[in-house]
């Protein structure tokens, strides 16, 4: 059998594998109960703990701020600090305020992709236009907090050096840590707190959600596919330093056996508001691969929450972009969910 043979064959098997997956997910979630759900849901939580490394049991409640420099505009108020994530870590962001306000504000913690100038990027401070949704962001309304992701922008921390087995764990506990220093400030509604991302941040804005219940809107730019569908079924992309090295070590980088994938975690956010971009160009993540984890998350949203609504996604015709049209419906479903509900 030729290499090229093979390499059709793994497909289809992969591809067979995620079709069956699929089907039984969605018959399960038709007469699925909500305390079936919720076991679901810890399973999840603890099949990616397996793989990221254990959630650490440090205090939940951390909210010391430094203030590092201050650089206002006309539109808003943009303050340079650092947030205590844990003893021993103090992570670089970027707090973007409106100027306006007379009331508590929804939040959103803004979440960059892979890109060397890190938080400066959503922040308005460089990079990709389409990318610079913090901004855009505190100029409608909200209160924008932008960490560092490890080992981007000014971020040093190395999380394997103490003790994480991955940097996406280390990503989840500084974003959790953010919804702390939200709900601290007085000019947050605690209650109205949302997470946004492109690309690294796409996916850590899904994984910090799964986590954190207090997050209660989830805006995902190109930042994921069915695992079957990432490059072909060959996950060593997701095995690198900045991610979680125990995909290649553990689960040799194999689908197949790995103990979630992203439709597990699409229905561990539910019922919350989730807006997915998905593009249909992507050569990062496979468009397909998106449709089938939405087609298998509908279910829960729709017959175990009566909420189908709070689920959309958007697959214009573009490639791995945050395109204006995109970000402006995005806007418009989180000012449905943050900004307008009682």
């Amino acid at each position: 059998m030729s290499p090229k043979t093979i390499a059709l064959s793994r497909r289809k098997f992969l591809q067979g594998i995620a079709s069956t997956a699929m089907a039984s997910h969605n018959s399960w979630a038709q007469n699925v109960s909500r305390s079936e759900w919720r076991k679901q849901r810890e399973k999840t939580l603890e099949a990616m703990q397996q793989v990221m490394g254990r959630l650490p049991n440090f205090p939940r409640k951390m909210n010391r701020v430094w203030l590092l420099a201050n650089q206002n505009s006309a539109a808003l108020i943009r303050l340079r600090i650092n947030y205590q994530s844990e003893p021993g870590d103090n992570v670089p962001a970027y707090l973007l305020i409106p100027r306006e306000r007379h009331r508590p504000l929804p939040a959103m913690i803004c979440l960059h992709q892979t890109t060397k100038i890190g938080k400066a990027e959503p922040a308005g401070l460089g990079g990709i236009r389409n990318l610079q949704y913090a901004e855009e962001l505190a100029k409608n309304g909200y209160v924008c907090l932008v960490p560092d992701y490890p080992y981007l922008g000014e971020n040093q921390f190395n999380p394997y050096a103490h003790g994480y087995v991955s940097c996406t764990m280390k990503g989840i506990v500084n974003h959790i840590r953010a919804v702390d220093i939200l709900q601290a400030m007085a000019i947050v509604n605690p209650h109205r707190i949302g997470v946004i991302g492109h690309s690294l941040g796409g996916h850590n804005a899904l994984f910090v959600a799964a986590f954190d219940p207090r997050i209660k809107a989830v805006v995902t730019s190109c930042g994921f596919t069915k695992f079957s569908k990432y490059y072909n079924g060959n996950l060593k992309g997701w095995a690198g330093e900045r991610y979680m090295p125990l995909i290649e070590k553990i689960y040799h980088n194999d689908p197949a056996q790995m103990p979630f994938d992203f439709p597990d975690i699409l229905r561990a956010i539910a019922p919350r508001a989730l807006f997915i971009n998905a593009p249909l160009h992507d050569s990062n993540f496979d468009n397909s691969g998106v449709r089938d984890c939405v087609e298998s998350a509908l279910p829960v949203y729709e017959k175990v929450f009566q909420a189908q609504e709070k689920l959309i996604a958007q697959y214009p015709n573009c490639g791995h972009d945050f395109p204006a049209s995109i970000r402006e419906e995005a806007y418009k479903f989180l000012d449905k969910y943050l900004q307008n509900e009682s």
